[in-house]
């Protein structure tokens, strides 16, 4: 029997059992996070640059790809480098750091879609009041409060979990550090807590997720009473990106997590990990991009300028 203390390090699920398949995983890993890497760069530096898009929906949106950037950076390195180097430790440190932030910029992301679609309610159902509601101090203390709050989340998530004393090896059934895993380890019913914990956390997702939903119906209320067509078209159209990113967030995390245990297996839990922390990260951008055609024509200002620079 060992217990936390005399573990110096853990170990992340094997990518693969064959070499030949464990460099295809790196090179996908690698052309996912380049990919990530790029569309969430253009889109802070496009933001960040661009006058005309200084404006409440897109200064969420930066804060946004700040978050996909992040949760992308947090697990990807460590499971290309155990992919090439045919390893799988992580240091006791590496994967409290991994579980903090993690869970920081999940957070933060669910915060910020709930944010953002405040943002689109008072820009649809009420536009006469949208420059009172969503001034820029406004718009700052919002992003600060989720990323504060999501801070503090994360924080007391980390400290439980790590001061549980573990007693069933170090082997993690999942390729970054995961708390559902570290609680397998456990051998005192003190994980309670952190199963209390979680389950709080839930409930706070959920109300995040009925206020999202009420604020929509709201809005396609408030979109069909539009005379025009081409009026409810454009109001729709700014909502879309949004309900896309939203529903791929929420659609890959609740199924990764609340799954039915009998058809559970390490290769769709792998998948699904995949999807939610890596995968919806690097479409972001994309499906932000495709819609929107201020940011498109910010990025390519962007992007021609560099060119013409060098």
């Amino acid at each position: 029997m060992s217990n936390s203390s005399s573990i110096s390090h853990f170990l992340l699920l094997a990518s693969a059992d064959r070499r030949q398949l464990q460099l295809l995983h790196f090179c996908l890993f690698l052309g996912i996070s380049l990919a990530a890497l790029l569309g969430n760069g253009l889109i802070i530096s496009a933001v960040a640059c661009g006058h005309l898009l200084h404006t409440p929906m897109f200064f969420f949106l930066l804060n946004l790809a700040l978050t996909d950037l992040g949760s992308i950076l947090t697990t990807v390195p460590k499971a290309m480098h155990n992919s090439l180097w045919d390893t799988r430790n992580i240091s006791y440190k590496g994967c409290a750091a991994q579980v903090f932030l993690i869970f920081f910029f999940l957070a933060s992301e669910l915060a910020l879609l709930t944010i953002m679609c405040y943002d689109r309610y008072v820009s649809i159902c009420k536009p006469l009041h949208y420059g009172t509601l969503l001034g820029s101090r406004a718009c700052a203390h919002m992003a600060a409060a989720a990323w504060a709050s999501a801070f503090l989340y994360s924080l007391l998530h980390t400290a439980n979990t790590f001061t549980l004393p573990l007693c069933h090896g170090n082997a993690l059934g999942q390729f970054f550090c995961e708390i559902a895993h570290i609680l397998k380890l456990s051998c005192s019913k003190s994980y309670l807590r952190e199963l209390g914990l979680l389950a709080v956390s839930a409930c706070l997702a959920f109300g995040c997720f009925i206020f999202i939903v009420f604020s929509y119906v709201q809005i396609f209320r408030a979109v069909l009473r539009i005379p025009s067509e081409q009026g409810r078209h454009k109001a729709f159209y700014t909502c879309l990106p949004h309900l896309a990113v939203l529903s791929l967030f929420l659609s890959t995390s609740i199924f990764a997590h609340l799954k039915p245990p009998s058809i559970s297996s390490p290769s769709l839990d792998l998948a699904l990990s995949v999807l939610y922390s890596v995968v919806a990260p690097a479409l972001n951008p994309l499906i932000y991009s495709l819609r929107n055609q201020e940011l498109k024509a910010a990025v390519w200002r962007l992007m021609t300028g560099w060119f013409q620079e060098h």
